[in-house]
């Protein structure tokens, strides 16, 4: 293992990597993965349990700190920015051109480096010969942690807040001695990402950068696609498999934003399924695993939901082909009466209170500790205008994405609806199956949406997130509907009522019915793994304390110390916590609020330094309001090295 090596970029900065060599020596394929994560301690304990296998296996292994982040020099700009991709073009040409690698390199990562594998392939770098991409998007605009069906996510200050506090860190004295130079100059340049990424409400130039759904023939590469239905991310591996022109594989399992060996929901062995492919692609081995079926899911069933992490009850199963023939359209058209065969007429009035949504768990279950996971809906679906089908008289199974087309009217220009698709026991114990938001104005266009007229009729469409799930015999299929879903998403301006013209109404749901099941190849449970033997100094906790205030304000305190330890290979101790806030009134959606605070501590010997940053985030009906501090200490005195506040308002426009 080399603990670092420079990558010089044309320009001469350079970015910090980490190197483990297979220990047979020799050119040998590479997997390359790109984060600003810090690979010194931020993802160090991943890394151990992914690279070493892999070097184990037989490949050179890259893990690059994206400029400004972690060791590497340069300032960073945005996530997927046009100089993250350049510079990952320059270190895949320069892995191909170190003696240790044959010239075949292959792309990895979760979340961010699942993003930009898919996002480099995109661009066609020569040496980039496959993909393995975890929890990631091809829209940016449709899937991210930013804007959903045209609504704006509270994820989004909320992750703001997050790369705030990760790119306020300084890199290692150890690599750098310019290290408290550059420190200062990551905190006064440090972007206000929630305010640049909200000043972009629509579908616009900045969104299509990076979304590979642009035009997906330039994708080359063979890709395996993989998520979890806990993981937020469910809608780019099936997107994929249908449409990518070269191999590429799509598997969903019930984990959340996790790699699946690491997964706290049914751990799988994700190593054998990743040696597979890059052993085809990047060794030329004729492993099959270009014949591997196109979508491999776990078909889920009810269970007993909780926000704490526990069992899931499901199976396996494969499709050869997406989309697949065994899976057709299901009309259901909503009556005053449920869910029913038949049209009917009339309307139904969808209004809801602003606080809606209390059960809907955290937005990307796998980036807290615990208190995660959506809840039993039953408190919400009591809030909501619900439509049932009648108990089941024979189980129903759901693959894909089911459809809502339905008329309707506002009585406000600027409005939005949520739907929910619940499976309900016997007991009533509703468990979420699928949801998705759609901001009103955009009921035409994500691109170009527009102010509702109140009372004018108009016709929409929302394509509820991709879900695998039986239902059993008994149980009821339903559809709820609300004006809000806090705080998933951020409310609209004023509490609508919504007016349903059942007449053009419909349910569309993808069943499906197969007569004999092919092998589902399940990666089954974890291999043995290494770990990294960290010292822990303090251990990690997460609580969850939903309560009401005096005046009826809903508040939800969420805290996570991630706990305290000590690297073996560099004896950094390294510590954080955050908490976070949300609040709202019932009455009044432009009551909410989120705010949070993230700690961290870096210390070596005498050397210590600690970062604080504190967000806020409000709004009224007319403007959205953003607040941030960020302060760093050094030493072990303690002395207050950088302090700044910063505040920006921004015009809701159609939010």
């Amino acid at each position: 293992m080399i603990e670092n090596e420079w990558i010089r970029m044309p320009d001469g900065r350079r970015l910090a990597a980490r190197i483990w060599l297979p220990a047979s020596g020799g050119a040998a394929p590479a997997i390359f993965e790109y984060l600003p994560y810090r690979k010194r301690d931020g993802t160090a304990g991943r890394d151990e349990t992914t690279h070493r296998v892999f070097a184990d296996a037989g490949y050179a292994c890259v893990r690059v700190d994206i400029a400004g982040t972690g060791d590497s020099e340069g300032q960073f700009d945005d996530e997927y920015s046009e100089q993250e991709l350049s510079d990952g073009e320059a270190v895949l040409t320069w892995i191909a051109a170190q003696e240790w690698c044959d010239g075949n390199i292959g792309m990895i990562g979760i979340s961010w480096g699942g993003f930009n594998g898919l996002q480099l392939a995109y661009r066609r770098p020569p040496p980039l010969k496959a993909v393995i991409s975890m929890a990631s998007t091809v829209d940016r605009y449709a899937d991210d942690i930013h804007f959903m069906g045209g609504c704006l996510l509270s994820e989004n200050a909320n992750w703001a807040t997050q790369l705030c506090a990760y790119l306020t860190r300084p890199a290692d004295p150890q690599l750098r001695a310019d290290w408290r130079e550059d420190w200062i100059a990551r905190l006064e340049n440090v972007p206000f990402s929630a305010v640049d990424w909200m000043r972009h409400p629509t579908r616009d130039e900045f969104w299509k950068h990076g979304s590979v759904c642009e035009d997906w023939s330039r994708i080359e590469a063979p890709v395996l696609a993989i998520t979890g239905w806990a993981d937020p991310y469910v809608n780019a591996p099936p997107a994929l498999a249908a449409n990518l022109q070269v191999p590429c594989k799509a598997m969903i399992g019930p984990w959340e934003h996790s790699y699946s060996h690491l997964s706290r929901l049914d751990p799988a062995d994700f190593h054998s399924e990743a040696l597979r492919w890059f052993d085809r692609w990047l060794k030329g081995k004729q492993n099959g695993a270009e014949d591997l079926p196109a979508y491999r899911v776990y078909i889920q069933e009810h269970f007993n939901p909780s926000k704490k992490y526990g069992p899931r009850v499901g199976r396996w199963v494969a499709e050869q082909s997406w989309p697949s023939p065994h899976v057709n359209d299901r009309v259901l058209f909503l009556g005053s009466d449920g869910l029913k065969d038949n049209a009917t007429l009339g309307t139904i009035a969808v209004s809801s209170p602003a606080h809606i949504g209390q059960t809907g768990g955290y937005y990307c279950p796998g980036m807290r500790i615990d208190n995660e996971l959506a809840e039993d809906q039953a408190a919400d679906d009591a809030l909501s205008t619900c439509f049932d089908t009648a108990p089941l008289t024979e189980p129903m199974e759901l693959l894909g994405r089911p459809k809502l087309k339905f008329a309707f009217s506002v009585d406000r220009p600027v409005a939005q609806i949520v739907a929910r698709l619940c499976d309900v026991s016997p007991e009533g114990v509703s468990q979420r199956v699928t949801f998705r938001p759609l901001n009103l104005t955009h009921f035409a266009s994500h691109e170009s949406p527009q102010a509702l007229v109140p009372g004018q009729v108009y016709e929409a469409e929302i394509e509820l997130n991709e879900c695998a799930h039986r239902l059993r015999a008994g149980h009821v299929l339903r559809l709820a509907l609300s004006t809000s879903y806090w705080p998933l998403v951020w409310p609209a301006p004023g509490n609508a009522v919504v007016t349903l013209h059942l007449e053009n109404s419909t349910l569309h749901l993808p069943i499906r019915t197969v007569t004999e099941e092919i092998p589902p190849l399940d990666p089954g449970p974890p291999r043995e793994y290494p770990k990294l033997q960290a010292q822990q100094m303090r251990p990690a906790s997460s609580t969850s304390k939903p309560h009401t205030l005096e005046d009826g304000t809903v508040v939800l305190d969420t805290f996570d110390d991630f706990g305290q330890k000590i690297n073996p290979h560099h004896g950094m101790a390294v510590g954080s916590d955050v908490r976070m806030r949300y609040a709202i009134h019932p009455d009044n959606p432009a009551s909410a609020i989120f705010e949070s605070q993230w700690n961290f501590t870096y210390q070596r010997d005498q050397w210590q330094v600690t970062i604080k940053t504190e967000h806020s985030m409000s709004c009224d009906p007319q403007h959205f309001y953003l607040h941030r501090k960020v302060r760093a200490i050094e030493g072990l005195d303690e002395i207050e090295v950088f302090a700044r506040e910063w505040s920006e308002t921004i015009p809701r426009g159609l939010l």
